[in-house]
């Protein structure tokens, strides 16, 4: 994984009224969970803009009063008006213990199924998967070159031996969909406009019989 050094200050003090001091002042209440204990610190809200404003899964190298721990980002909150972060939790990377993590989905290639008129979707941008930090990918990268109308790959699909995925197995991450052009049948050469079949008479059908031509020789009838 990608990492990054962020720099924070253990809090002395606890509560709503101390998070809100802090946020009015530019710094972000965060926790740090996993480890030994609990650790309550803030950061200055510039810090984030890498690490939480981008698709990237870092490894955070937390610096905090002078003592260097590595962790994750477990949660953000942001403010629902200013889009603005006010809580983070990070989660501690102990050695030989596993993690869960989202990482991004990168597609390469051409489908076919795209050149015929259908449409690449992809569903699941950021898969969460679970393993040790060191065997844990940057992103997960997928070749969509085979993929035709219809086609998708599923998390079922992944084969990585170290790391476990965890959304549901039949979820598909990208899928070439059927559009309303690739489903128009091309125009054949010389055909018939349509409405015009049905002026046609159908196969095997009769002639319609045409009005009887009056006779030339039939007298009319006499009078009596």
């Amino acid at each position: 994984m990608k990492t990054l050094t962020i720099n924070g200050t253990v809090r002395k003090d606890k509560g709503s009224k101390d998070a809100k001091t802090l946020r009015q002042s530019g710094s972000i209440p965060c926790v740090l969970y996993g480890g030994k204990e609990q650790v309550l610190f803030s950061v200055t809200e510039n810090q984030f803009v890498k690490l939480l404003y981008t698709p990237d899964a870092y490894l955070v190298n937390l610096e905090l009063d002078g003592k260097t721990v590595k962790a994750i980002v477990q949660d953000s909150q942001f403010d629902k008006i200013s889009d603005k972060v006010t809580h983070v939790d990070f989660m501690e990377a102990v050695p030989g213990k596993a993690l869960n993590v989202k990482i991004p989905v990168i597609t390469h290639g051409s489908p076919p199924g795209v050149k015929k008129g259908g449409k690449l979707a992809v569903k699941i941008r950021r898969l969460s998967v679970k393993g040790l930090v060191d065997d844990i990918p940057d992103q997960i990268n997928l070749d969509v070159a085979s993929l035709d109308l219809g086609q998708s790959i599923k998390v079922r699909d992944m084969k990585f031996e170290k790391i476990q995925f965890l959304d549901p197995a039949n979820a598909a991450i990208v899928a070439v969909k059927m559009t309303r052009e690739a489903e128009l049948p091309a125009a054949t050469p010389g055909a018939a406009a349509p409405g015009a079949a049905a002026a046609a008479p159908a196969a095997g059908a009769p002639a319609a019989a045409a009005p009887a031509a009056a006779k030339k020789d039939e007298k009319p009838a006499a009078k009596k």
